[in-house]
């Protein structure tokens, strides 16, 4: 039951972080014009944030019992979560606002390359149950 539970909670954040990052941002900037995309997209990364870290840290206290390789890998993507949310975006918010582009493209890639680890790590701890 245990490991039935820790499988679809780590599914969950998983396709959460696909579903949001490839899905839902890539939907906003080709449905909707910049001036409204970009506030919109702004108001949703910090709930996409708070979902990483609730989900990925519900899910390493699942994986403990079961797989604790996947469970400290889980803890990670939390722990590294929060200085995303509470740091890196609103630098990346304020280069954005003060129209410093290539602030913003070295901030943004680095989000980006954070969400993409934290997207392999979910996999590959999904992985370990195959």
């Amino acid at each position: 039951m245990l490991a039935t539970l820790a499988l679809l909670v780590l599914a969950l954040l998983f396709g959460g972080m696909v579903l949001y990052s490839f899905g839902f941002a890539a939907f906003l900037f080709t449905t909707l014009p910049p001036e409204t995309a970009g506030p919109t997209i702004r108001k949703a990364f910090p709930h996409f944030y708070l979902f990483v870290i609730a989900t990925a840290v519900l899910a390493a206290l699942l994986l403990w019992p079961v797989d604790p390789l996947a469970a400290a890998l889980m803890a990670l993507v939390a722990a590294t979560t929060v200085p995303t949310r509470q740091i890196l975006m609103p630098a990346i918010n304020a280069a954005t606002d003060a129209g410093a582009k290539g602030r913003f493209a070295r901030l943004h890639g680095l989000s980006v390359a954070i969400t993409l680890a934290h997207i392999a790590a979910a996999g590959y701890a999904l992985a370990r149950f195959a």
